[in-house]
């Protein structure tokens, strides 16, 4: 048994643990890496990089079906589901690389290929090394999370961690789930060929938006998935090429192929937490807003942290803890300038509060900016024009933005940048975009939150009539 000593210990090679690693490393501290999986964890392998690929190429064949808006015929895309994982499984192998073991072996980091569980408060345990650390990093992430269902332990189904393996493409693809790895699953399979039913126990997108939600939900089912909601699934049975589901309600569905994508379940049953003094909750580890654990030597980041599981959430909290752990300074996490984007055709994403949520916290004090897509002209010409944006604003200030439609996944950015340095809407407005730029809708939507102040405003042109009278 070799005994270890090292100023930090991260337990996890996913993107939170693979960001402290290689940020404390470089900077000087002395670093150990566990992981007894694939380096990258769940973002590289089984998450977004797969599921992005595996769009890609749904929007390949989708293009090649609606073509005739563009002057190109038509054409049946003659879809190969295997190559199309081939083409999933070779972005994987690109990115790779960069969370490899030798990588960060360059950095000087120390990666042992084992799982770490704790002996003491003070001790992990990897295969044949114990290790003591000044500081240790949880960052194990999550894993599918699969409810109990009757009858689902004796019928085979897909999660997103073996999804991606899949070689024969689904004659009829059950997904249980309707959130945003369910529909963005059924949209590509829709796409790539197979019939597709979306069973969801509440409302499909519940998290968002409900009006911007619609608006992909009508998208999808124009495409021809079936979205059942408020459909519990009460009992499974069947076998491989027949599935059966059967709701509270007493709907039934039937398929081929089933995938459960139901929500997330954070790793912590290895790591014997209560040997350390840790103490978990229903969604993960406890922490305060320090990201620090019962055990005050001991920091959970990412999703095991049970907050927002979002692959940049990880990478997030690795900065405020390497600012903490490094140089001691006071670094405080939180969650209202953090974005998500569901990769669906249209795009939906989020920041800050809803408008529901505005309105609840701020009543009347608050705002809302809307901006049609169908008024940009790059959306007009791309035929790209379903969608709009929703910016709440508090005292001049975006407190949240709500987009859907064609690459809101990057006009999110702006207001992330926005809400996390404390902007006004004045100084969006103030940009100058490019024309014609999708990019125009987020300075369109400052424009329509000045607009009822400037163009409506009694006031103002009561005030530019008198100056026009008197300028020379």
């Amino acid at each position: 048994m070799e005994r270890i000593k090292t100023d930090i210990l991260v337990i996890g090679a996913g993107s939170g643990g693979l960001s402290v690693a290689a940020g404390a490393s470089q900077m000087g501290a002395d670093v150990v890496l566990l992981e007894g999986h694939k380096m990258g964890g769940d973002c590289l392998n089984f998450g977004c990089v797969p599921s992005k690929a595996l769009i890609a190429s749904a929007k390949a064949a989708y293009g090649q079906a609606h073509a005739s808006q563009y002057g190109v015929a038509d054409v049946t895309p003659q879809v190969d589901y295997a190559a199309a994982k081939d083409h999933v499984h070779d972005v994987i192998a690109q990115i790779a690389p960069v969370d490899s073991q030798e990588r960060f072996e360059g950095f000087g980091v120390r990666v042992i290929r084992e799982y770490g569980r704790f002996i003491s408060p003070t001790e992990v345990q990897a295969g044949d090394h114990i290790i003591t650390a000044r500081r240790v990093v949880i960052a194990t992430g999550s894993r599918p999370f699969v409810p109990p269902i009757p009858g689902l332990d004796e019928v085979p189904y897909e999660t997103n961690e073996t999804i991606f393996d899949l070689r024969e493409r689904p004659d009829h693809l059950l997904i249980v789930g309707g959130g945003p790895i369910g529909l963005e699953m059924a949209q590509a399979h829709i796409r790539l060929g197979s019939k597709v039913t979306v069973i969801e126990g509440a409302k499909a997108l519940g998290k968002d938006d409900p009006e911007l939600a619609a608006i992909v939900l009508d998208s999808l089912r124009a495409e021809g998935v079936e979205i059942a909601e408020d459909a519990q699934a009460e009992q499974i049975t069947g076998k491989a090429g027949a599935i059966r589901i059967e709701t509270a309600d007493g709907r039934t569905f039937t398929g081929t192929h089933l995938l459960m994508a139901v929500g997330r379940k954070s790793n912590t049953e290895k790591l014997d937490l209560d040997k350390a003094g840790i103490k978990t909750t229903k969604t993960g580890i406890k922490v305060d807003d320090r990201l620090r654990t019962t055990n005050r030597k001991v920091y959970a980041i990412g999703d095991v942290a049970g907050g927002l599981q979002f692959t940049h959430v990880a990478g997030y909290h690795a900065g405020v803890i390497i600012r903490s752990m490094l140089f001691g300074l006071p670094s405080k996490a939180k969650t209202s300038h953090i974005p998500w984007a569901t990769y669906t055709d249209p795009e939906l994403a989020q920041i800050g509060l809803t408008e529901a949520e505005a309105k609840k916290k701020h009543g009347p004090a608050m705002d809302v900016a809307r901006f049609e897509y169908h008024h940009n002209d790059r959306a007009i010409a791309e035929r790209k024009t379903k969608g709009l944006i929703k910016v709440m604003v508090l005292k001049g200030r975006p407190v949240g933005a709500s987009i859907v439609g064609h690459q809101a996944g990057e006009l999110i950015n702006l207001w992330a940048l926005a809400i996390a340095n404390n902007l006004k809407m004045s100084q969006i407005s103030a940009m100058v975009a490019p024309y014609p730029t999708i990019g125009e809708i987020n300075k369109r939507a400052a424009g329509a939150y000045f607009t009822p102040r400037l163009f409506d405003n009694p006031k103002v042109k009561r005030v530019v009539r008198f100056i026009q009278r008197w300028i020379p």
